[in-house]
Order: C-alpha cells, then sequence, then structure tokens
C-alpha cells in the first residue's frame, strides 16, 4: 500500500490544544478510500475527539484487522503506535498490546466482516474480558474490497447492487455485545458528527471496552435504493435514542432537560463524564435488559437506534480482574519478568 503525506502548510490561524499540537497534527496519510465514503468521516470524527481530549499521539495505538474499514488507522494519528493485523485477529493483537503497557490508549478499528464473521471469536472473548480498549466497527453491510457481497450485518430483504436479496438473518453488534456483558455500548452514523464525536470521546475516556458501532455507507457498493445501510435509509430511519455530550474533568458541568428531556450524568473513570439526554421517556441507558428490548423493537420497524445505548461505570476491566501491577510491562526490569527456571518449573508445576 502507497501512503502519501497530506501537505502540511503553516497556517497562522490554526488553533492550537494545551499540548501545541493542531487538529492537523493528529491526522495521518491521505485516504485511498473511494471519494464519499463513510469511513473518512468517522476519520475525521476520531481526528476531533483526540484533539479536544489533548491526547499525545505517541501514548496511542491503533489497531485494526483486514477490510475497507481496516486502513482506517493509516488517516489518523500518523506519530501513534500502530499495528494492521491478519484478517479477524486485532482482538488478540490489542489484548497483548493492553497487557503489556496498560497507559497506552488502545483503539482498534474494523470492519462488519472482520469483526462478526472470521473475527466473532476473537470479538467476543475481547468483550468478556472487558478489555480497556474503544472498538469502533465500520459498518457497511458488504464486503468492500471483494467486490460487494453481503457480510454477517447485512439485514434480511437488502438487496445487493446486483440485485441479489440477502435472506440470511444479520448478527447485530449492539444485542451481541449486549448479551456478552459489555461495559459500554453505543451506535451512531458517519453523517451524524454532532453525536459520534462525543461518543469516542466517552468511548476512549471508558475503563473497560467501550463499542461504538457505526452506521458507514459504502458509496460504492451498497448506496443504492434498495441497500438498508445507504445514506438515504439511514436519514429516513436514523432513530436517536440519546442525545450525548462530553464534558472534560476542568469544564464547568451544565446540564438541561430541554426538548429531549431529563439530562442523566455519568461519571466516567478518568474524572470526565457524558451527559446523556433522554430523546425517548421511556428509555434508560443504565438498564441493561430494558435497552436489548428496546433496540429489538425499533429493529421491528425497520428503525436504526443510534447514541449511547448501555453503559456500566462498575464492571471490573481486564487489568482488575487479572490482578496485574500497576506499572506497564515495558517498563519493569528483565528480572522481574523473568523470574527463572525454577520459579517457572514451579508455576507449571501448581498446574499438573
Amino acid at each position: 500500500m502507497t501512503y502519501v503525506q497530506k501537505p502540511r502548510p503553516a497556517l497562522a490561524w490554526e488553533k492550537t490544544n494545551s499540548l501545541g499540537l493542531t487538529r492537523r497534527d493528529y491526522e495521518g496519510s491521505l485516504s485511498t478510500l473511494c471519494a464519499g465514503c463513510g469511513h473518512d468521516s468517522i476519520t475525521a470524527a476520531i481526528v476531533k475527539a483526540f484533539f479536544e481530549l489533548e491526547v499525545p499521539p505517541h501514548q496511542v495505538v491503533k489497531i485494526s484487522g483486514i477490510g475497507c474499514s481496516s486502513k482506517t488507522p493509516a488517516y489518523f494519528l500518523r506519530t501513534a503506535h500502530g499495528f494492521n493485523s491478519v484478517h479477524g485477529r486485532m482482538p488478540s493483537i490489542a489484548t497483548g498490546a493492553n497487557a503489556a503497557n496498560s497507559d497506552l490508549v488502545c483503539v482498534g478499528v474494523s470492519g462488519d466482516g472482520d469483526s462478526l464473521s472470521i473475527g466473532l471469536g476473537q470479538f467476543a472473548h475481547a468483550v468478556r474480558r472487558n478489555m480497556n480498549m474503544l472498538y469502533i466497527i465500520e459498518n457497511n453491510g458488504v464486503y468492500g474490497l471483494t467486490k460487494g457481497q453481503f457480510s454477517a450485518s447485512a439485514d434480511v430483504g437488502s438487496k445487493a447492487k446486483k440485485g441479489e436479496v440477502n435472506q440470511q438473518s444479520p448478527i447485530d453488534p449492539m444485542l451481541l455485545t449486549l448479551s456478552l456483558g459489555a461495559s459500554f455500548v453505543a451506535r451512531s452514523f458517519s453523517g451524524d458528527k454532532a453525536q459520534l464525536v462525543p461518543l469516542i470521546k466517552a468511548g476512549i475516556r471508558h475503563k473497560g471496552f467501550a463499542l461504538i458501532d457505526v452506521m458507514s455507507p459504502c458509496v460504492t457498493f451498497n448506496d443504492h435504493e434498495d441497500s438498508t445501510k445507504s445514506y438515504s435509509y439511514m436519514r429516513r430511519y436514523h432513530h436517536p435514542a440519546v442525545q450525548a455530550d462530553f464534558i472534560a474533568p476542568a469544564a464547568t458541568i451544565q446540564a438541561s432537560g430541554g426538548e429531549h428531556g431529563e439530562a442523566i450524568p455519568v461519571q466516567l473513570h478518568d474524572g470526565s463524564r457524558i451527559m446523556l439526554r433522554k430523546a425517548a421517556p421511556d428509555y434508560d441507558p443504565t438498564d441493561r435488559a430494558a435497552a436489548f428490548e428496546y433496540i429489538e423493537r425499533h429493529q421491528r420497524r425497520g428503525e436504526v437506534v443510534t447514541g449511547l445505548l448501555y453503559i456500566n461505570e462498575q464492571r471490573s476491566s481486564m487489568h482488575d480482574l487479572a490482578g496485574t501491577v500497576n506499572s506497564p510491562l515495558t517498563e519493569m526490569a528483565y528480572e522481574k519478568l523473568s523470574p527463572g527456571s525454577k520459579t517457572l518449573a514451579d508455576i507449571q508445576k501448581a498446574y499438573r
């Protein structure tokens, strides 16, 4: 793959954050995706979120698998650590990176094919372990790199560009991760940056596995009239369940119910908050069973529910459950990492 860096002329009017970095310092190479691809809008939202959170790029590890979506990490945070793994195996690479250095902000970008087909087993275990990472699925319902076959997220009755009709029931990542006990479940639309950016910010600051499933239309193979993953379908049946605002720890917290109803503040582990305003009077994003039923009910109407659909800040993360040390393994002396052959033999003996 050819990487072409974006031209970076000095602009006197560019804003900087407290690190002295501009928004363009959080960008990557020029995108090689199709013009109008929803994935590029997601990239722009990621860039904006990291810039506004003032996260040093070198403290981020970005990981992907294979597919159009997995090219995305090349287009943001060019000075971050990165790893492009094989198809469906990104969660195990992310687990290793997170286990070795828990101080890094871990971001995984995947697709519906990469996560819900060949990578489904690894994806499920990342959720089950509540690994501390932001996991973004760029969901378009097709395999874009292999000419538009239906993916596991394609809806029943959706038509392919060549006229085939999908008859197989889809795997919904929202319902799947809720059933696996995920602690942060959200869905958004690539064309709704006002909703997507605060969700990404909250996902970055959440301690545990934060899933954001982003409907991201494929303009080449799945943006036609009979597709349920097209721009027109999303704009017609887009149903925001919760409006989200992210509030940094240093900011004054202000919230009012307004036309969307009561505001619910959720305290995140780092002291920041995500402020949720209910768009539906019967929706509670802290009730897992109610969230599951709400998503299913609106799916039967053909609606795509978006927003922060479920959050649980009380669930223990992978490091809490494993009782790992606070210091990253990368900073520990070799003598501590390698206890010697006798100690290893004693450990093996204990398992016999």
